[in-house]
């Protein structure tokens, strides 16, 4: 591995290098080290890097090409899935429960994956982000009010940054996405990000960009006007039924 620009914890107005400058192997390591303070993730964010690392490494930043994004107009659940939310009582709303989405986020057993990206200073880290309203959650309830799936992420301007979802039931995360990216399109936000490609991604719409491409997008979506604060009442509560009408692909 080449050596990376390394970011000092005390100066977090350090610029990070032109994502660019990314490593093609590994695949989008751009930096190492600094910290996850709100200014220099929301930094981060706007510069198309994301931070990803494991407990026992430095703080590692990542910008890989291609990225997986979605395309808020295009996100699409199985019809078998859909057939099934015709008689759900799953509803979803943001913002209600931001920090047991992250900790399921964290917490759920994945195949194929041991222990967790999402560290306890990652959880803080986020957790302060939505305080301060710029880190929002969506969650997919059952009928008694219990967690069944969500996501959550980061916004910017007309941006949003997926960082991780999770299934309690299945379809759970599914429904989280597309009533997210449903939203995000009411509200005119064209994009949202996936990060890495996942041959599950692809089934819900997914596409891989160029770094480039993304990166002009990014910057353009991020200097609109957007919604800080709380998601809550904007959002509002949508039942998950309404989901079933098949979107363009």
């Amino acid at each position: 591995m080449a050596a990376r620009p390394y970011l000092l914890p005390d100066d977090p107005g350090a610029p990070f290098p032109p994502a660019s400058q990314a490593l093609r192997e590994p695949d989008g390591l751009l930096a190492v080290g600094g910290d996850l303070s709100p200014g220099r993730l929301l930094a981060a964010y706007r510069g198309g890097i994301f931070p990803w690392y494991s407990r026992d490494q430095p703080i590692l930043w990542w910008s890989p090409d291609p990225r997986m994004v979605f395309r808020t107009d295009a996100v699409h659940l199985s019809s078998r899935l859909r057939r099934e939310l015709r008689r759900s009582r799953w509803c979803i709303r943001a913002d209600t429960a931001f920090d047991a989405v992250l900790a399921a986020c964290a917490e759920t057993p994945r195949p194929g994956q041991r222990g967790t990206w999402i560290t306890p200073e990652m959880r803080l880290a986020y957790a302060r982000l939505h305080r301060l309203g710029h880190a929002h959650s969506v969650e997919v309830l059952d009928g008694d009010g219990q967690l069944v799936g969500g996501i959550y992420g980061v916004a910017i301007g007309r941006m949003f940054f997926g960082e991780s979802m999770f299934s309690a039931q299945p379809g759970g995360s599914k429904v989280a996405l597309a009533a997210l990216a449903r939203q995000l399109d009411g509200w005119g936000w064209p994009l949202l990000d996936a990060q890495v490609e996942n041959p599950h991604l692809y089934t819900l719409g997914g596409e891989t960009w160029p770094r480039a491409r993304f990166l002009e997008s990014v910057e353009k979506l991020v200097g609109q006007r957007g919604r800080d604060g709380s998601w809550t009442a904007a959002f509002g509560t949508l039942q998950a039924s309404t989901l079933t009408v098949a979107t363009a692909c």
